[in-house]
Formats: C-alpha cells, sequence, structure tokens
C-alpha cells in the first residue's frame, strides 16, 4: 500500500498530467488516491456522471468510503456531463487531484477526448493531476504519451489474514457464529486466498462463514475451490489438479533425476544454503508422448499448486490490453508461489515475436516477448515455469537461451520398456487387468507409436469388444493397431528433423536412446 501512495506522489509531484488506476476496486483505488493528496496536503476533487465533481479533502476512513465520510461539499453545478466537468477543471487553479470515476465510458467520446487532451497539457506545467478509475480503460493514441499507469497490488497472505479477521469480526456482530480456527487456521485460509483482490477475498470469506455459521478448518477449502472457479471465469488462468506424480510416467529416466534434485529448493531452508529455486523447463517432442502429462506430473510430484495460462486468450483487439494481460499473469502466479506456471504449445504465444511482427501485428507479439523475458530473468517468487513445445525451432533465440529456461528436455517416441509401461497404465486405468495381455507383443507389435496414439488403440478395441459382447483380449488390441497408421509413418520428415534439432540442443529425457525411425508399422 506505501509503495503506491509513494508511486503516486511522485507522478503528482513531477507534474504528470494524467494517471490510470485499472481496477474493480474502486474503494482501495479512493483510498490511495486520498492517502497522496492529504500528504502532499493537496485539494482532492471526485467526479461522477451521477453526482458530477465535488471537492472531497477532508478526514476520510482509511479502509472504505461510507455515509459518514462521503465528499464534504456538495457537487458543483453543470459538472455532471464528462466534457462539462473538464471544461470546469481548466478554470481552477488550486493544486489539486482529480479523481474521475467510471471515465473509460466516456474517453471515446471526440470532444471529451479533445477537452482531455487540453487538460492534459494544461496540467502538464504544475501540480494537478487528473485519476481516472476504471476497471479497463482504452486510452486514445493522441494521449497515450501524458498517461502514467498504476496497478493495484494483490493483498499479500498477511493481509489476507487480517481480512479473515475483520471479515468474521464484522459478521460476528450481525449473525450468531462459532469458531473453531486457530492463528495457524487463519494463515491456511490466507494462503488458499493468494491471488484474489482484497474485495474478492472478503465475500469468498463471507461466504463461506455464513454458509456454515462458523470459522472453522473447512473454510480454507470452501475458499480454495472459490479461487479455482474465480480464476477459471477470469479467462486466462485455470487451476489444474493433479493427482499424478512423476512415478506414474514411464521412463523419461533423465527428466525425473534433473526434478528430484530441485525438489524443496524454493524453502526458507534451500535460500539458507545459497541456492535459488529453478526458473523451469521446456518439455519438447513428438506429439502425443506425454509432454503435457510432465507438466502436470512435476506439480503433482513437488505437491505444488499447478495453473495453466490460457494462451488462446491473451491476446486482445485493443493496443496495451495484451501486455496488461500478461502483466496480471504475471501477478497472480507470483502470488501463488512456490507454484507451477503451465504453459501448453509455447509455440503459438511466442512464434511470432520476430522482426517481421511488427508490421503484422503492430509490435504486440515483440512487447509480449520482451514482458516475458523480463519476468523470466528477474522475478524473485519460486515460479517454476513448466512450457511444452511441438516445434521449439520457431522460438525467437532470446526465449530459450540459458537463463530464462533451466533446461530443455526432449521427449521422444517411446521405446519398448516404455510402451509396456504405457500399456499397464492404459488396461489399469480401463478397469482391465494388465495381466491377462501379452504386454510383451503389443509393446513390439506398436513400435513407433506415441502413448497418445497406443491410447486410441486399445479406446478402440475396447469400443470393438464391447459392440460384439465379447471380452477384451490381445488380438484385439492387436488388430487395431494393425489398421493405424502412426505418425512416425506420416509425418517422419518432421520427427526426423525434430530429432537432428534436439540432438545438439536438447537433453534427452529418456535415459535409455529412444527408437530413432519405426517408420513402417507392422501387420
Amino acid at each position: 500500500m506505501a509503495s503506491v501512495v509513494d508511486r503516486l506522489k511522485v507522478y503528482i509531484n513531477s507534474s504528470s498530467p494524467i494517471v490510470v488506476i485499472e481496477t474493480l476496486e474502486e474503494p482501495r483505488a479512493l483510498e490511495v488516491v486520498r492517502a497522496a493528496a492529504s500528504e502532499l496536503n493537496m485539494g482532492l476533487f471526485e467526479w461522477s456522471i451521477a453526482d458530477g465533481l465535488a471537492r472531497t479533502d477532508g478526514t476520510f476512513s482509511k479502509l472504505r468510503l461510507t455515509s459518514e465520510n462521503a465528499a464534504s461539499q456538495p457537487p458543483i453545478n453543470n459538472t455532471q456531463p464528462a466534457a462539462g466537468v473538464l471544461a470546469h477543471m481548466m478554470t481552477l487553479t488550486v493544486e489539486a487531484v482529480f479523481v474521475l470515476k467510471d471515465f473509460h465510458r466516456h474517453i471515446e467520446d471526440p470532444v471529451v477526448t479533445r477537452r482531455l487532451r487540453e487538460v492534459a497539457q494544461l496540467f502538464s506545467s504544475d501540480r494537478r493531476t487528473v485519476i481516472i478509475t476504471a476497471p479497463a480503460v482504452v486510452v486514445p493514441p493522441e494521449l497515450q504519451n501524458q498517461v502514467e499507469y498504476i496497478d493495484l497490488p494483490l493483498p499479500d497472505r498477511t493481509r489476507l489474514a487480517q481480512i479473515v479477521e475483520e471479515t468474521y469480526a464484522r459478521l460476528k456482530k450481525k449473525l450468531l457464529l462459532a469458531r473453531t480456527l486457530d492463528a495457524a487456521g487463519v494463515a491456511t485460509v490466507a494462503e488458499n486466498l493468494c491471488a484474489l483482490t482484497e474485495d474478492e477475498a472478503e465475500r469468498t470469506v463471507a461466504h463461506s462463514i455464513v454458509t456454515r455459521h462458523t470459522l472453522d478448518e473447512q473454510v480454507a477449502g470452501d475458499v480454495l475451490q472459490a479461487k479455482k472457479e474465480m480464476l477459471k471465469r477470469s479467462g486466462i488462468l485455470e487451476f489444474i489438479d493433479c493427482p499424478e506424480a512423476m512415478g506414474s510416467v514411464g521412463g523419461l529416466e533423465n527428466l525425473k533425476r534433473w526434478l528430484a534434485r530441485r525438489q524443496g529448493t524454493w524453502s526458507e531452508a534451500a535460500r539458507a544454503a545459497g541456492l535459488e529455486p529453478p526458473r523451469g523447463v521446456i518439455i519438447m517432442g513428438v506429439q502425443g508422448c506425454g509432454k503435457s502429462m510432465c507438466a502436470r506430473a512435476i506439480a503433482g510430484e513437488w505437491g505444488l499448486p499447478l495453473v495453466r495460462f490460457d494462451t488462446a486468450a491473451i491476446y486482445d483487439k485493443y493496443v496495451g490490453e495484451t501486455e496488461k494481460r500478461i502483466r496480471r499473469v504475471f501477478h497472480v502466479a507470483e502470488q501463488l508461489a512456490p507454484a507451477v506456471l503451465w504453459i501448453d504449445e509455447l509455440e503459438k504465444v511466442f512464434a511470432g515475436s520476430g522482426a517481421d511482427s511488427a508490421s503484422s501485428d503492430a509490435g504486440v507479439s515483440s512487447r509480449l516477448l520482451a514482458a516475458f523475458l523480463s519476468w523470466m530473468q528477474d522475478r524473485k517468487a519460486p515460479v517454476f515455469v513448466a512450457a511444452t513445445c511441438n516445434n521449439v525451432a520457431v522460438l525467437p533465440p532470446e526465449l530459450i537461451r540459458k537463463g530464462r529456461f533451466d533446461e530443455i528436455f526432449f521427449v521422444d517416441l517411446p521405446n519398448l520398456a516404455e510402451r509396456r509401461a504405457i500399456l499397464s497404465a492404459q488396461f489399469s486405468r480401463r478397469k482391465q487387468n494388465p495381466d491377462e495381455f501379452d504386454l510383451e507383443k503389443l509393446a513390439r507389435q506398436s513400435e513407433g507409436y506415441s502413448g497418445a496414439e497406443i491410447e486410441a488403440a486399445i479406446k478402440s478395441a475396447m469400443y470393438a469388444a464391447f459392440s460384439e459382447k465379447k471380452r477384451l483380449v490381445t488380438e484385439t488390441v492387436l488388430q487395431e493397431l494393425s489398421t493405424s497408421t502412426p505418425l512416425s509413418a506420416t509425418r517422419s520428415e518432421d520427427i526426423a528433423a525434430l530429432r537432428s534439432w534436439a540432438a545438439n540442443r536438447a537433453v534427452p529425457a529418456t535415459a535409455v536412446e529412444a527408437p530413432r525411425a519405426a517408420a513402417a508399422r507392422r501387420t
């Protein structure tokens, strides 16, 4: 809180004419602005389309705007229209801060844009600043070089614990509530609230307490589930349940050994020993060979929360919105730390970040890459990035150099032992006894098949057996394998190129050398 107020004071003292605070938490934004204006001994005016402009510098609550500390003076006449309030502001000579609430709905009007530009030119020579608060603001091009931005930080665990206590105390005054949760339990609830705003955290805790009529250990589970749903609705990050660990993944000895050596290095003991937490890995390889399963299994193996970054939802048609969304991803991921951030199909996010991207997408891809590289290089929070990629050759070289990601692992087609393990796991998953099948024969028949292709063959064999009202047997699976063509045959050139690239640039995930061809399927 203090750092945000200090930053706003710098903008005001340096005559920055317009500051944008994008947030749904308007009371928190007003709290910041009022604190800055008070510490600078400056006047404060607040505007809304409903009331107009009113002078409000006085004594205000440090927590919430209430009826007792509302505007100390009545609104100024004829200042409700957006263009009208800007015209009136230009007539004032007092050093002051002007808060325009929900002004994003008016800023696209050409008259309003012109007036705001004139206000910015006038205010840039003295200590007068316009603060625009709104959930999202699309700044017109003619104003972009006049605008500074402030992001309200997400509350830390200490503040979240305070919110739990404050919410319970507030509800206790109105309702008959019990309590069995001690300080350690409150800390757990606060941990599960990380990555939510103050308003979201307060509502989530209140819903759980009111539903249960108590503050107990079950509230921690309630708020965690509510947080997962909120992040999913945000359309950018999604909590992924990862019950499996690396032990459920066949083979990949090198990757497993690398992960085992780094487990727990985000702890205080590791920091005391001079260790830094690992930054992340790129898992590249042939399609269908379990790259995404590996990313999920890393979180399961380490016992960390896993959030998936929705690459399709990051791009926005408005200038600057994509960059804001990626910054939100970083902030949320850091609040969840220690955590695993899963980026599936990395090449779809950054493959267009080369020199030609500026002409094709107004430089959005390049700025997105720059923001991601800066975060990967400078972040302090223990967020491990598990990225999967089908074609790492199209990624910009600055993304895959050492220091950004710790290592690049190559997952090839499964070898004989891995195929046996895959077959056994797939049969068990589908309520079949692996001992009733000739795994050796099936493993040899499926040479050149990916794990996904083996799974598809078993599923198809089960459908065939069910339709014929027969028991699933080895011969049925063999028949399905013989009638399907794997990618190693249809895309042999692409796989060969991928292996060639990885030969000297990536670490094989499997200690035993994987098969290098098997282009022809067996009959």
